[in-house]
């Protein structure tokens, strides 16, 4: 029986899946291409998350498509508002026609002399086999593992009296209202669910081990609102997001340069937030440099804001045990709860645990290269999305998938064939592939693949950089290597 099969398969129906279907569609016309999700609907990571307040950690004028401008007045959005925002792209560039739902990959193999992959996806409930081949495949499902959070194994967990819930499994009708509530946190989550939560519970409080760097930000732009007025939507956005790019590049870069100096920058700006007698060296002062690990953002001061109405407090300490009541901290406090949530974190996983193989040999993804941050080395037409720490995840995967189409369109023009990335320089050292200091990368990054000491194997965390390369530099360089072969129309054939 012959296999179905597609110029391009992608995996992945969120938010870099869509993008990535409507590039295809875009700029390589006439090309057949499907995308495979291992869940029942579009969204990924904005349907997975359903805890209260869940929210955008980036503005939504670059964390939006570069070809579909954001028009909402918040700029710090929702969940559910970008939900529907992937779901409308699918709808008006008609991609959701070409989703593959409750398809969970689970293997892929590369054959050099077809020049093709053979895909292998679980589907359903019974997990039943179904194989498709293709000429490129583009992974677009993220690192994070889907159906489990990181929950620590806490001591006396089991003789808590209350209920312990993790934000990736939020339970449908959980009802904090009136109830004490401890985040175990101090990440994007529990910063975002504090306030969410607070004014319904009695009373919310974070707990944390170390203190995170954490900035206001307003939750709507001013200058594009001001822009709205005299220019149509399209400009506002596009200049938007150069202005946002601008900016946030630009504090990266401050922040890695002269820490010190960003120390007190950020540190100014909470104890603006907050009382004048408030301990925040000992809540807002951690022991790293700004953007060793993530910082926070706190649209609006909403978490300054009720920890000054006093729905909500700060305790800096660590777990001893689980008590029938809450937590006994380390210090001998008890901190007394109805629901304890724990904020502690993802697992990273890469390409959703997929297995893959190249002329029969399994590839082990830790003696990988990543080449120019979305290619493995010795692993033909294969393709990867992965977005920036320090800025908009879409930001890098619009140029990923654009890059995508270039290299497809380059294989086109050479007969078929493929594309693989290959590293002769002996120079090139190896790095972690994700350069921070986070306990959720570093349980999981050895797993990874690497990233080189210099380009193209350098991933590097500025997007104008990979604008220049992506978009508009050479396809041609020492890494990698295109190797001809026959109309792959005609090879689909006659392996049918």
């Amino acid at each position: 029986m012959s296999l179905e099969h597609f110029d391009v398969l992608v995996v992945g129906a969120g938010l870099s899946g869509i993008g990535a279907g409507v590039h295809l569609q875009t700029h390589c016309p006439g090309k057949t291409w499907a995308i495979l999700e291992a869940r029942d609907t579009i969204g990924g990571t904005w349907d997975l998350f359903r805890y209260p307040g869940i929210r955008s950690d980036s503005d939504m004028f670059t964390l939006g498509y570069s070809f579909k401008p954001w028009t909402a007045a918040k700029s710090i959005a929702d969940g559910p508002s970008i939900l529907e925002y992937v779901r409308q792209t699918a709808r008006e560039h008609d991609v959701d026609r070409h989703i593959r739902f409750r398809h969970k990959v689970v293997r892929a193999s590369w054959s050099g002399d077809d020049a093709r992959w053979t895909v292998e996806a679980e589907c359903g409930e019974a997990r039943e086999t179904r194989r498709y081949t293709c000429r490129f495949l583009y992974m677009c499902s993220g690192y994070y593992r889907y159906d489990a959070g990181y929950m620590p194994d806490f001591p006396g967990a089991g003789d808590f009296g209350g209920q312990l819930t993790h934000p990736q499994h939020w339970p449908e009708n959980l009802d904090y209202a009136g109830k004490r509530v401890v985040v175990i946190g101090s990440g994007a989550t529990a910063v975002t669910l504090v306030p969410a939560m607070a004014g319904t519970a009695a009373h919310v409080t974070m707990l944390q081990r170390s203190p995170t760097y954490v900035l206001t930000l307003p939750g709507e732009d001013r200058i594009a609102g001001a822009l709205r007025k005299v220019l149509p939507e399209r400009a506002v956005y596009a200049l938007t997001r150069s202005k946002n790019v601008l900016m946030s590049l630009a504090f990266y870069t401050v922040c890695r340069r002269y820490p010190g100096f960003a120390k007190k920058l950020l540190r100014k700006g909470i104890a603006a937030q907050l009382p004048a007698d408030y301990p925040i060296d000992e809540h807002f002062r951690p022991r790293y440099n700004p953007w060793d690990q993530r910082l926070c953002f706190v649209p609006d001061a909403d978490l300054f804001k009720a920890v000054r109405r006093g729905q909500a407090d700060i305790v800096t300490d660590h777990v001893e045990r689980f008590t029938p009541d809450g937590i006994r901290l380390k210090s001998g406090r008890e901190l007394a709860a109805d629901i304890v949530v724990s904020a502690t974190g993802l697992q990273l996983l890469a390409f959703g645990g997929m297995q893959i193989r190249v002329d029969g040999e399994d590839v082990n993804l830790a003696r990988t290269m990543s080449y120019k941050g979305m290619m493995l080395s010795g692993v033909p037409n294969f393709a990867y999305c992965i977005g920036y720490t320090n800025a908009s995840w879409t930001l890098k995967a619009d140029l990923a998938s654009q890059y995508v189409c270039r290299i497809i369109a380059r294989l086109d023009r050479n007969g078929g064939g493929y594309a693989v990335p290959h590293n002769d320089d002996p120079s090139v050292g190896e790095e972690p592939l994700i350069d921070f200091s986070s306990g959720y990368v570093q349980r999981a990054i050895e797993s990874f693949p690497k990233q080189g000491s210099k380009a193209p194997w350098k991933l590097h965390q500025n997007y104008i950089k990979d604008l220049i390369t992506l978009r508009y530099g050479t396809l041609e360089d020492s890494g990698m290597r295109f190797v001809a072969g026959r109309d792959d129309t005609a090879a689909a054939a006659e392996a049918a």
